[in-house]
């Protein structure tokens, strides 16, 4: 196939993955946003027993009075990984910008022979791209989790206000399923309908996991034995605390933040471990010369170690050769002398 017809081919398969990703990005995008800020997926109505101790805790206000607003969350869970991941990068490619082979060894990669693509741009852009697709699809899973569910916050029947008369609750053990018997505020109860799982502790165990993995694995410079794993425990240990806080605030129950937990860190290790390969991707110096110049290189001549076994084989061989020359020569003696 002609060279030109090669370029071709290749520019085509790189526009046609382009496209594909972008497509995916795009839809998981628009689900994410239809999910959170529509009511096109309507919430599970999931009753309660009249007098329930556990969704009798006191109400704190809305979210943005919290000790983590939501704002504050998803600036942090945002922000921080692409601040770290971008720095280090750079600081990694400007390290190693000194070796002369950088361009000839950056010239064919994943992309083809149609173009070049610097390996800065390249890697911060793999990395950040799976972070975000993945930010979203935790922010899909939960919310698709709260809407099936529907399970009631802590302080649910605090901004429900039933009316307990209106209903018959003389005993406790009566069950209240209809919609109807909450005379409280709409989007307070709406919200307190959407606790399981937890969104802040899932977002930020995925964040923090995302990011600890990354350091651990991308970071090999001397002296950052111990200063690695205490990032990613301090990064974890925040998100923990994250989870506690909505316990403590009487915003969630344990069985949600542990859900949570779960689901962060699943896809966390999933998108690590499958899609970037621990982020041991093409890296942006590779430390083994090419193998042009391998093949070019003059050969060196290594002495030969035989192992015990081969020993034993020469000498067997070399007896039996020695065993067979003597029987010759008998019996060539022998026929002289008749």
């Amino acid at each position: 196939m002609p060279p030109e017809k090669d370029l071709h081919r290749s520019q085509w398969i790189i526009y046609t993955f382009v496209l594909i990703e972008l497509v995916i990005m795009a839809g998981t995008v628009m689900l994410a946003y239809y999910f959170e800020y529509t009511d096109t997926f309507n919430v599970h109505v999931q009753g309660f027993f009249c007098y329930d101790n556990s969704y009798t805790k006191p109400y704190l206000g809305p979210e943005e009075s919290s000790a983590i607003p939501p704002a504050l969350l998803y600036a942090v869970v945002a922000g921080v990984p692409t601040l770290v991941i971008t720095l280090t990068e750079s600081v990694l490619f400007l390290l190693q910008y000194t070796s002369k082979d950088l361009d000839s060894r950056e010239k064919t990669i994943v992309t083809g022979d149609c173009c070049y693509l610097n390996p800065l741009v390249r890697r911060t852009f793999r990395f950040l791209g799976v972070y975000t697709f993945g930010l979203f699809t935790t922010d899909i899973f939960v919310n698709a989790g709260q809407v099936v569910t529907g399970n009631l916050a802590p302080h649910f029947l605090t901004v429900c206000k039933p009316n307990y008369t209106a209903l018959g609750c003389q005993q406790a053990l009566r069950f209240i399923s209809h919609q109807e018997a909450c005379t409280g505020n709409e989007e307070d109860i709406l919200r307190a309908r959407k606790t399981f799982p937890s969104k802040e502790a899932a977002l930020s165990v995925y964040a923090a996991l995302y990011l600890a993995m990354y350091i651990t694995c991308t970071v090999k410079a001397k002296g950052t034995r111990l200063a690695k794993p205490v990032l990613s425990l301090g990064l974890m240990c925040l998100a923990f605390l994250t989870g506690i806080n909505r316990v403590a605030e009487y915003r969630n129950h344990w069985s949600d933040v542990i859900a949570g937990f779960i689901i962060g860190v699943a896809i966390a290790t999933f998108l690590v471990v499958c899609v970037v390969h621990n982020f041991q991707g093409k890296l942006l110096l590779n430390d083994n010369p090419p193998q042009d110049n391998l093949s070019n290189a003059p050969m060196i001549n290594l002495p030969r170690v035989e192992s015990p076994l081969e020993k034993y084989i020469a000498s067997q061989i070399w007896g039996a050769d020695r065993g067979y020359m003597a029987v010759e020569q008998d019996y060539q003696e022998s026929h002289r002398l008749r």
